[in-house]
């Protein structure tokens, strides 16, 4: 018999801000806002981040982690240091085309996001 077991956080990307409460109702989770974090969130851990605007693949400038990548990094690190209340899955408000591409490309192929962190 074969196991698959999934032990990365999972992320799910709310379509609009008026999906936030249902989804915060259950299972504990951290918010990942790209901008300002809204003030009736209501998510014991929060987090955000502006998408950046990139050059060519591994251009020197941009050979950098994302914003999305590096907020999931905040995120993680509060969350096993005991700085934050403790959380099963991450709810992403992205609210332009850019930010929600960035947070994609960052749980596809940032490889310790992906350790990390799973779409949902």
């Amino acid at each position: 018999m074969a196991w698959s077991i999934d032990t990365r956080i999972p992320v799910t990307i709310l379509p609009e801000a008026a999906a936030l409460p249902g989804m915060l109702a259950g299972r504990p989770a951290a918010l990942l806002a790209e901008g300002a974090v809204p003030d009736h969130a209501g998510a014991p851990v929060t987090e955000s981040f502006a998408p950046e605007p990139r050059h060519a693949v591994a251009c020197a400038c941009c050979a950098g982690r994302s914003a999305a990548a590096q907020a999931l990094d905040r995120l993680f690190q509060a969350r096993v240091r005991g700085r934050a209340a403790w959380f099963d899955r991450v709810l992403v408000l992205a609210s332009t085309e850019a930010g929600r591409a960035e947070l994609v490309q960052a749980l596809a192929q940032d490889p310790l996001t992906t350790a990390r962190f799973r779409a949902v």
